[in-house]
């Protein structure tokens, strides 16, 4: 059984921040799960775009209010607490945070945690990272 309380975890390795936004990754793939689990917070104000070539993420909104952009196809959802998304197909998508977003993420193949976002918004694939 793995037990972890993301206070203990927010001032370790395992929180990483970027321009505008914290991950606190609270399982990584050495946790042997299949998958990564992350709580991330999008400051507001902010605008990030991604585009995981190499991951399938599901993200669930805890907190917050804001919006997500599917850029192939111009469509933007309204985030808001209980709102769930994945992005199923590697979607390219910029995420709005209008008031500060607390998310629930799972990765899948599951990130080492040493992941930094490419210049096209990716992770790397897991071999690259090892």
């Amino acid at each position: 059984m793995i037990v972890r309380n993301f206070h203990d975890l927010k001032d370790t390795d395992r929180s990483v921040s970027d321009a505008r936004w914290n991950s606190v990754r609270m399982l990584l793939a050495d946790d042997g799960m299949g998958f990564s689990f992350h709580i991330t917070t999008l400051e507001a104000g902010s605008e990030h775009t991604f585009h995981y070539k190499n991951h399938f993420e599901s993200v669930y909104c805890m907190s917050g209010k804001g919006s997500i952009t599917d850029l192939a196809t111009g469509e933007t959802h309204q985030i808001v607490p209980g709102t769930m998304y994945a992005l199923n197909l590697h979607d390219h998508h910029t995420v709005r945070a209008e008031e500060t977003l607390v998310m629930a993420c799972c990765f899948n193949p599951p990130v080492t945690g040493t992941e930094v976002h490419r210049e096209d918004g990716s992770y790397a694939p897991a071999a690259e990272t090892a």
